[in-house]
């Protein structure tokens, strides 16, 4: 039974800084494949970041600002992100699947079809 759960939305100016946490149970893996989507109002989900072993990518847009990581000992996944801007407004999911992961290195990872485990999202708020 995989769970994921979400935090560390809420509202933030532009320019500043927020870390979201991913808690998850029930992977049983000793290498994570997983990854940060994101669902603005009216948009599709969009991928902005993954991670898969010691592997990260990124979106163009997430590229310079945010930042993946994840912490085994804790099971927890971060998204750490800076100088946030409005147009990063959007509820944040969490996303994840067994290995073996998808090839980052040839293009895969932030698709969507390419999980099958996911959060219940907790919204960013980005405005002045």
């Amino acid at each position: 039974q995989v769970q994921l759960v979400e935090s560390g939305g809420g509202w933030e100016q532009p320019g500043g800084s927020r870390r979201l946490s991913c808690v998850h149970s029930g992977l049983n893996s000793s290498i994570h494949c997983m990854a940060w989507f994101r669902q603005a109002p009216g948009k599709d989900r969009e991928g902005v970041a993954a991670i898969a072993a010691s592997d990260m990518k990124y979106a163009d847009s997430a590229k310079g600002r945010f930042t993946i990581s994840h912490d085994k000992s804790k099971n927890t996944l971060y998204l750490q992100m800076n100088n946030l801007k409005p147009t990063d407004a959007a509820r944040y999911y969490c996303a994840a699947v067994q290995p073996p992961c998808p090839l980052l290195f040839a293009g895969y990872g932030l698709e969507e079809y390419e999980y099958n485990y996911w959060g219940q999202g907790t919204q960013v708020i980005v405005s002045s």
